[in-house]
């Protein structure tokens, strides 16, 4: 997995909503369709978004509860909730996820992902992602993954490096499906 820095946080919101509860190819071509609607720029600014009448983002494949999301962190983006790439910098793990969850569809996974994988946080440990309980599973040939709680309690000892332990995880993980 990459990271991709160089996104603002509302489109990696708006991606993580289109992969919500889908396989990945379903989501992949959801979002291609979405993307097309945008042809002159590679995202759609939350402006872009709002104009674009919801019976054409449903064609695109988003579900009504997905498009009402998607509108919300458009909307709330030009509000400054949903804070652009350099501000988003300068708040802790925890001002992001205080200020993010309350959002319609986005969870603390969500946010997680977010600083993983946009923010390039080093100390995150998503501990109710199943890929990351299950990678402790497989590598400690646990016949059950563990629980959130009892995985966030072995990975303080991890920190400042759990986004390095993440990686590694989901990584054990995959060799389940090899």
């Amino acid at each position: 997995m990459k990271t991709k820095p160089e996104r603002e946080p509302y489109e990696t919101l708006i991606r993580a909503i289109a992969y919500q509860q889908l396989h990945t190819r379903a989501a992949e071509a959801i979002l291609g369709r979405f993307l097309a609607l945008y042809p002159t720029t590679l995202f759609p600014s939350p402006t872009n978004i709002l104009a674009t009448k919801e019976n054409i983002l449903r064609t695109c494949g988003f579900s009504a509860a997905k498009i009402t999301t998607i509108r919300g962190i458009a909307e709330r983006t030009l509000e400054g909730v949903v804070p652009n790439r350099s501000v988003a910098r300068t708040l802790t793990n925890e001002e992001l996820i205080t200020r993010l969850v309350p959002l319609r569809g986005v969870g603390r996974w969500t946010v997680e992902m977010l600083l993983i994988h946009t923010l390039e946080r080093p100390d995150v440990l998503p501990v109710d992602d199943f890929g990351v309980r299950e990678g402790w599973r497989v590598m400690k040939s646990l016949s059950k993954p563990p629980l959130a709680r009892g995985l966030f309690e072995i990975g303080q000892t991890w920190s400042p490096y759990r986004s390095t332990a993440t990686w590694y995880l989901w990584q054990a993980a995959k060799q389940t499906k090899l």
